[in-house]
């Protein structure tokens, strides 16, 4: 979801941005206009998340995935070894994908547990000559929460967080590389976010691909190919209105709301259930199955009458998952919970 006022402002710019007589899809990615656009959101996501100056932002295509392959190419040379913490689908496949270029040590996981939960901090098994850490903030399939940044000292942290950047405060000087899809809190896909330490920049081996190199990347500010202009614009537009919300921590605030009214009402009933951990469960996504799967047709029918829409819990975990990211606004929520009272009330 993204915010009305955004889509609306993106409306009204569509033919015509700022008077230049072109859409922004239009524009040369090197033309003045587009550079300035450009240059604006980066410094509006700087302000935002309080960005370090030693730090590169990067506004790349591939979403998340390409930085599967993109930070081991970059970053794994140093030992040929990375630690990887697995909490879930898309830790999985960060995993996976990193097997191929290097030595990939699992230092924990809470797959046996059908990843409903954290592995604690002192159970973690990381080496000592890994290149770095990864770790995935926030599982969006199965709804499971770092509410805590691991310490790894001079390992640099890498994390993906495509379902966590911008839904509250982040200290970014704690990590040696942030990257997020944008199709979360950020903007529509086809934009990808890498938040970068300088000293990090340059270690990729001359036969990395020149797109997934980010030295390459940072010397041409983001502009080594035509970048994905439109979805850059939009993630702009996103900035500015977070901007205009309070910024994080204000954002932040509405987000622990948002997600404790939901628990709340899944938590105060024996009508629906969460699986996961009540101290790792995501402000994000939140997933709960009904006490009759039977009922979930039904469910979801009723849901979309009442204009709450893609509910359905992903085909891997199934029952039903509420994203209640940035754009969500609070009554969403509301509606939400109210509508579930109203089908146990019927179905129970």
């Amino acid at each position: 979801m993204l915010p009305a006022a955004v889509l609306q402002q993106a409306q009204a710019e569509m033919l015509d941005w700022h008077g230049t007589g072109m859409s922004i899809m239009e524009m040369s990615h090197r033309g003045k206009e587009f550079m300035s656009v450009a240059a604006q959101a980066e410094a509006d996501l700087r302000e935002l998340m309080a960005i370090p100056e030693e730090y590169k932002v990067l506004f790349l295509q591939g979403g998340a995935s390409s930085q599967f392959a993109m930070v081991p190419l970059s970053l794994m040379g140093k030992t040929g070894k990375a630690d990887y913490i697995n909490t879930g689908m898309w830790s999985k496949k960060a995993i996976a994908e990193a097997k191929r270029y290097g030595a990939v040590n699992v230092a924990a996981t809470s797959e046996a547990e059908k990843f409903c939960e954290i592995p604690k901090f002192d159970a973690w098994s990381l080496s000592d000559d890994a290149a770095y850490v990864h770790y995935t903030p926030n599982e969006t399939i199965g709804g499971v929460e770092f509410h805590w940044v691991p310490e790894t000292g001079d390992v640099p942290l890498i994390a993906d967080m495509s379902s966590t950047m911008l839904s509250r405060p982040i200290d970014v000087s704690r990590y040696g590389l942030i990257y997020a899809g944008a199709q979360k809190n950020i903007g529509p896909a086809g934009l990808t976010v890498v938040i970068v330490r300088e000293d990090l920049i340059g270690q990729a081996a001359e036969t990395v691909p020149a797109m997934l190199n980010y030295q390459i990347q940072s010397d041409a500010g983001s502009m080594y190919n035509t970048p994905p202009t439109y979805s850059w614009y939009l993630s702009g537009l996103v900035f500015a209105w977070i901007k205009a919300q309070g910024g994080l921590a204000a954002i932040g605030k509405i987000n622990e709301r948002k997600a404790s009214k939901l628990y709340g009402a899944i938590d105060g009933s024996d009508f629906y259930h969460n699986p996961v951990q009540k101290a790792c469960r995501s402000w994000m996504n939140v997933p709960f199955t009904l006490a009759d799967s039977a009922l979930d047709a039904d469910f979801l029918t009723g849901a979309k009458a009442e204009n709450l829409l893609t509910l359905k819990g992903h085909r891997s975990v199934g029952g039903m998952r509420a994203s209640i990211y940035n754009a969500m606004p609070e009554a969403g929520v509301d509606a939400l919970v109210s509508y579930m009272a109203d089908f146990e009330r019927r179905k129970g």
